[in-house]
């Protein structure tokens, strides 16, 4: 099923949910009509308050978390019990100050996940407490909370609560799989959400945004040690991208290679092989190493940071910084892209002798290219969470990007909007 059926179907449920006395005897009303539980601040999903996602010092490896994810379990088997929630018609996009007969239905949907109070009203305008709760809903998701009911927005929030539960339940192996000693000191790269965490002694001191791999060239899971920081790092293609991408982009404009500043060497001799010389109507350039030179260009741009791993992958920084600011950042061929990548560098060379911010800034300013190793590896882990709780009440989800949590809903392509 497309994300467009998906929505068109949603959207046809939610109008016959809403016609007649149906609508009436919906759970979502029962739980309208039921007592509170408590004040605002202790319903299910309510504590994010005005609080940013990544502002928590909290490491989503925390040991807390197992513990949340089976409160929020619980949670979600009593919405699952109580009928789950209602879906809200994706015909029109909704946005503070709008009057729709959606509106009522997105409250009941809101309310069902926590994220508006009860006592919010059943009113048709999508008024301060609707636009508040819709932003809290989109932090959760890691969406812009913006407030507007998007495309994006309509298709998280018509997952139906029993697949959120079983996303929970899933997550939940996983993390416990994750729950011993980690180290002092570690790199997490969660890929689902395109974020990194760098912790140290149980506390999240950086969190940065990344971008991951594409569908059909993943980032894959591994944990590894960070041993080596390359500032002004030469690229070296990969085979895969050569055949995939330089070779047919040769094929289209031959001054590809010269304008990007990357030679052609025999690997066995080290000699320089002139891009005319090789025949791109075939795949010979595989044969040969492709490398680009340090610089602002440069594929990795200032930095490299390396760790072992069988599919040879790594961490890196990017002359393309505008893609950190798109909602679905799965861009690249496998490798993971770093923003503000020299904050993690200082941090990982903070136990290097000489290696300052100062230094580093001054290397990187050189265009030299500077190999660097760690005098104390750091473990890096490469995980994949789609759906995690680092405080009481307050779920996280996000997009099942490469399909491993097994379900249609989760796994759509919010690209095809």
């Amino acid at each position: 099923m497309k994300r467009r059926e998906f929505l068109a179907a949603a959207a046809g449920m939610a109008t016959t949910a809403m016609s007649g006395k149906a609508f009436a005897q919906n759970p979502i009303d029962a739980l309208l009509q039921s007592p509170r539980r408590g004040t605002w601040n202790d319903e299910f999903d309510s504590g994010r308050g005005d609080n940013p996602p990544g502002s928590s010092s909290v490491p989503i490896f925390s040991e807390q978390t197992p513990y949340h994810i089976e409160a929020a379990i619980a949670d979600y088997q009593q919405i699952v019990a109580n009928g789950g929630w209602p879906v809200v018609p994706a015909n029109e996009k909704l946005r503070l100050g709008a009057t729709s007969p959606n509106v009522p239905i997105l409250r009941r949907r809101l309310i069902a996940s926590g994220d508006l109070p009860r006592n919010s009203g059943n009113s048709d305008v999508f008024d301060s407490w609707v636009n508040g709760a819709v932003r809290r809903f989109q932090g959760r998701h890691g969406l812009p909370d913006d407030g507007v009911m998007g495309n994006y927005t309509f298709a998280a929030m018509n997952v139906p609560a029993n697949i959120r539960l079983g996303q929970l339940e899933t997550n939940l192996v996983r993390l416990r799989t994750m729950s011993g000693y980690l180290g002092d000191r570690y790199v997490m790269v969660n890929i689902p959400a395109a974020q990194i965490e760098a912790v140290e002694n149980g506390k999240v001191a950086q969190r940065h945004t990344a971008i991951v791999g594409k569908i059909d060239r993943q980032t894959p899971i591994l944990n590894s040690k960070i041993h080596e920081v390359i500032l002004n790092p030469y690229w070296t293609s990969p085979k895969s991208i050569i055949q995939k991408d330089i070779i047919p982009l040769m094929r289209k404009d031959p001054t590809y290679l010269t304008r990007n500043h990357i030679r052609i060497l025999n690997e066995a001799t080290g000699e320089e092989i002139p891009p005319e010389a090789i025949d791109w109507n075939s795949d010979e350039a595989v044969n040969y190493m492709l490398r680009q030179d340090p610089g602002k260009i440069n594929a990795m741009a200032s930095t490299k940071i390396n760790f072992n791993n069988p599919h040879a992958v790594y961490m890196h920084d990017t002359p393309q910084q505008s893609l950190f600011g798109k909602i679905e950042r799965f861009n690249s061929s496998g490798c993971v892209r770093v923003q503000n990548v020299r904050d993690l560098v200082a941090w990982l060379l903070r136990d290097a002798p000489g290696w300052s911010r100062a230094q580093i800034e001054s290397t990187i300013a050189s265009g030299n290219n500077t190999p660097i190793e760690l005098p104390n590896p750091v473990p890096v882990y490469f995980t994949y969470i789609t759906a995690w709780s680092i405080e009481p009440g307050v779920v996280q989800f996000r997009d099942d990007i490469y399909h491993r949590d097994g379900v249609e809903e989760l796994a759509l392509d919010t690209t095809a909007l």
